[in-house]
């Protein structure tokens, strides 16, 4: 007796299927069924078109198919201060630069528009799915949620007043009632995000610890970014702050442990023996003279490796392509080998490396049957990806995030043919430039 075919929402035919694991394989000529958000099947286009009747097929015969990139560190309101204070060193750029403006202007209406602009950009550049550590997390939240964007919205703790909350007691109230708010819904989940050790005393470290074992979520936390926070450690608690988080239980298979520049070889054993991930944001690191993650000493300790953006601020863009180049250029220069982070494993960390980070590793970061369809269609048929004779290579070594043509978060399109889906792109430009306005005339930027 004959099949009959099945019923899919989405029919998507590749020249290429990349689905991250298993790790470095490439399916030439293969399709992914999606249906009710969710991956199906992924096989050859003959079989595809046997098995399955789509009520949409998209065919890009020229075109890599890859999970959604993952953004696994970024302060995403901080799109509206892309470029304020380029060329400084982090202390001085954050207390003498950032911090101030942040006391004058931030508040949920600059955090809903600065989310906004930049789930625009990462939509644009084939990121579906981000690690957003910035205050006044309700808006945020709401904002990815309004959008369709999965997220992951740090819970802020730090030690100082801000706009966001004045004591101690007020973050961790504050952050509990976002969590409750958010806790089942299916794209928008919430971390502790207490900001750096430097910033975070024990007692909060203590209590961030506990809250998060209680309602099962990760913590994300900037950690060994410079030579100066561990001279400064050594200085005021008589040890390095890995050491000193450790301690105080912080430091084990929850933390999502942020640039990581100043690493030992103990240090590196221990990520691994604590199962601690590590978000590598190397453009920020670069331009901040902060240090360079030991990434491919990282990777054979068999730690999680993800790949962040950092915020536009200290970085001026949310593009993982870049990332993922700068990642494998930079990884062979500090391990002194051509061989170190190939590209397969930078796309990994990209992917499914962050995925797992952010505790999505079942749902998100790879092409697999049963996991949600955050999938985006990189188009090769470019002049500056001819010829082309390995795609995951091209994806690393080649490609822009110009190249990036289809997006879907949860199965639902986001970008079609290089044109965002209901987003109104005029009136977010329109705001950037108000805010743009409004920056400029706190005087510490050039109107």
């Amino acid at each position: 007796m004959e099949t009959q075919p099945q019923h899919c929402d989405l029919l998507i035919e590749a020249g290429w299927v990349i689905p991250v694991e298993p790790h470095g394989v490439v399916l030439a000529e293969h399709a992914v069924a999606v249906k009710d958000g969710a991956i199906l099947a992924v096989l050859p286009w003959a079989d595809a078109r046997a098995a399955y009747r789509a009520a949409e097929t998209v065919s890009r015969p020229h075109a890599a198919l890859i999970p959604g990139l993952v953004n696994a560190h970024a302060h995403n309101a901080m799109t509206l201060l892309r470029g304020v204070a380029d060329d400084k060193p982090l202390m001085e750029w954050l207390s003498g630069h950032i911090w101030p403006i942040e006391g004058a202007v931030v508040s949920p209406a600059f955090v809903a528009d600065g989310v906004e602009l930049a789930i625009a950009e990462m939509l644009r550049g084939g990121t579906t799915c981000c690690n957003d550590m910035y205050f006044f997390p309700d808006a945020a939240a709401a904002t990815y949620r309004r959008h369709g964007f999965r997220a992951l919205v740090g819970l802020i703790v730090i030690d100082f007043p801000t706009a966001w909350a004045s004591t101690p007691d007020e973050y961790f109230d504050k952050a509990g009632e976002v969590h409750d708010l958010w806790r089942a819904d299916p794209l928008v989940r919430t971390c502790f995000a207490p900001h750096a050790p430097y910033t975070v005393g024990d007692a909060g470290f203590e209590r961030v610890r506990m809250l998060a074992d209680q309602l099962d979520v990760p913590v994300h936390c900037h950690l060994h970014e410079t030579a100066h926070e561990i001279a400064e450690s050594i200085k005021v608690h008589g040890e390095r702050p890995i050491a000193r988080l450790d301690r105080l239980g912080v430091f084990n298979d929850r933390l999502i442990a942020v640039h990581m520049t100043q690493l030992n070889d103990a240090e590196i054993a221990l990520c691994a023996a604590r199962g601690v991930s590590v978000a590598h944001c190397p453009e920020s690191n670069l331009k901040l003279a902060s240090g360079a993650c030991r990434a491919e000493d990282l990777r054979h300790a068999g730690v999680t490796l993800a790949l962040g953006s950092d915020g536009c601020a200290s970085n001026n863009d949310l593009d993982l392509f870049g990332e993922m180049r700068s990642a494998a250029l930079l990884a062979k220069h500090v391990a002194g080998n051509a061989a170190a982070m190939p590209a397969a494993d930078v796309l990994r960390a990209a992917t499914l490396g962050g995925a797992r980070a952010l505790g999505m590793g079942d749902l998100i970061g790879s092409i697999e049957p049963g996991k949600r369809a955050d999938l985006v269609l990189v188009d090769f048929d470019r002049i500056e990806t001819q010829p082309l004779y390995d795609p995951i290579s091209h994806l690393v070594y080649s490609s822009g995030r110009q190249q990036v043509a289809d997006v879907w978060i949860d199965g639902q399109r986001k970008l079609r043919d290089g044109v965002l889906v209901d987003i109104d792109t005029h009136a977010i430009i329109a705001n950037a430039r108000q805010w743009r306005a409004r920056v400029a005339a706190i005087g510490r930027t050039s109107p």
